[in-house]
């Protein structure tokens, strides 16, 4: 009995420490993301000579207008074809409160009968742009466009880094292929689509799953492993925001088009699960059968529907420094600057990284768990806007 209640009092002891060293180290970071955002607006205003709107933004800068059709969330303005439309975006890419914030919060709503009313901020006014005005926008837009893709800020200068921008279709996804060879007496009777998760690649199936096939699998199936978009070897585009749209038109494009893919099969991983299911609903009938791996699935409670988004952040990224998987996640999902800085300084050293793991672990590791952690860091830099992408 008195062992139990023995360990209750340092379970409790535990916890009110966690809660109080990260109500330190995470207001710490809100102060550092704040300070790190001025930072590179100036960095971006002398390089490039005018600055974008960041995720850490205020909804009014970041979104230009809240329509009333489906779903009637947060929107930014894109130029598509000859035309200006609303695109839909994740609410948990802007909508993030410190630390102090929603400690006020809290205490508010637990007092002793007393409450703090926090009014929504106003909705951006929709509007309507003639088609003459967007045209014009368009070419201003297609002269300043560079001829030849350009690396990103997180790429270094090596092959597989700049891959995307020496590709002969810069505009379409890497897609790795496997299947019956030229000149096979029997041609493949059927297609399998392999989506990645986050921070993750095509590699992911081809070093794992594929060497597993058997021959009669290979000489039945075509195999398909994509690089999503802004992801390993796939393009990625500045002016992209990486949203659900984006990623199905482009594996559209680059592999049901490209490939005159009919009906296929869908096994996809962790995000590569959301994307999959949204290919599954616009392409019913085309959809054989849909393999889901460690989907990214949480339950929302009643009252919780109409930000969702806001309460997963929440569960999964609870800025907590303990467990240690809660703070990386925090630390990815809350600070865009920070994660920017940590991104710029091991993206673009990764083989020197790569170096000093050969170093500790004696070259222990092999290629591919190498390659997946330089992967990983390269790709760090989309996870703002993959993390939680809207059904919209």
């Amino acid at each position: 009995m008195g062992g139990e209640r023995k360990n209750s009092l340092l379970t409790l002891a535990g916890r009110v420490l966690n809660c109080a060293v990260s109500f330190v180290v995470f207001s710490v970071l809100d102060v550092l993301d704040i300070i790190l955002c001025i930072v590179y607006k100036l960095i971006d205003y002398a390089v490039e000579a005018e600055w974008k709107p960041c995720y850490c933004s205020a909804s009014k800068d970041m979104v230009a207008g809240s329509g009333s059709g489906s779903g009637g969330g947060p929107k930014v303005v894109r130029l598509c074809s000859s035309k200006l439309q609303l695109e839909d975006v994740s609410d948990t890419l802007y909508a993030r409160p410190s630390v102090v914030m929603d400690a006020a919060r809290k205490a508010g709503t637990t007092g002793s009968g007393a409450s703090v009313v926090v009014s929504p901020a106003p909705a951006a006014p929709t509007f309507r742009v003639s088609t003459g005005v967007a045209e014009m926008i368009r070419g201003k837009i297609d002269r300043q466009r560079p001829t030849r893709p350009v690396p990103c800020w997180s790429d270094c200068c090596c092959k597989i880094c700049n891959s995307w921008s020496t590709a002969a279709t810069p505009s379409q996804l890497y897609v790795h292929v496997e299947g019956p060879r030229d000149g096979a007496a029997v041609p493949a009777t059927e297609d399998v689509v392999f989506i990645h998760g986050f921070i993750s690649s095509s590699t992911f199936w081809t070093e794992t799953v594929f060497p597993a096939f058997s021959e009669l699998t290979k000489s039945r199936y075509r195999l398909f492993a994509i690089d999503l978009l802004g992801f390993g070897r796939s393009p990625k585009p500045t002016d992209s925001l990486y949203t659900l749209r984006e990623h199905l038109e482009m594996i559209e494009k680059s592999v049901l088009k490209r490939f005159e893919i009919g009906r296929f099969h869908l096994v996809a991983h962790s995000l590569g699960s959301i994307l999959a299911l949204a290919l599954a609903v616009k392409h019913p009938e085309a959809v054989r059968s849909l393999t889901l791996v460690a989907p990214p699935y949480f339950p929302v409670p009643k009252g919780e529907e109409r930000a969702a988004g806001q309460y997963v952040m929440r569960q999964v990224a609870p800025r907590r420094v303990w467990p240690a998987i809660a703070f990386g996640a925090s630390m990815a999902c809350w600070y865009e600057h920070v994660s920017r800085t940590i991104c710029l300084t091991i993206c673009k050293h990764h083989r020197l990284w790569d170096l000093l793991f050969r170093l500790l672990t004696r070259n222990r590791l092999g290629y591919f768990e190498r390659r997946m952690f330089c992967t990983q860091l390269s790709i760090i830099k989309s996870f703002a806007s993959s993390l939680f992408m809207d059904s919209g």
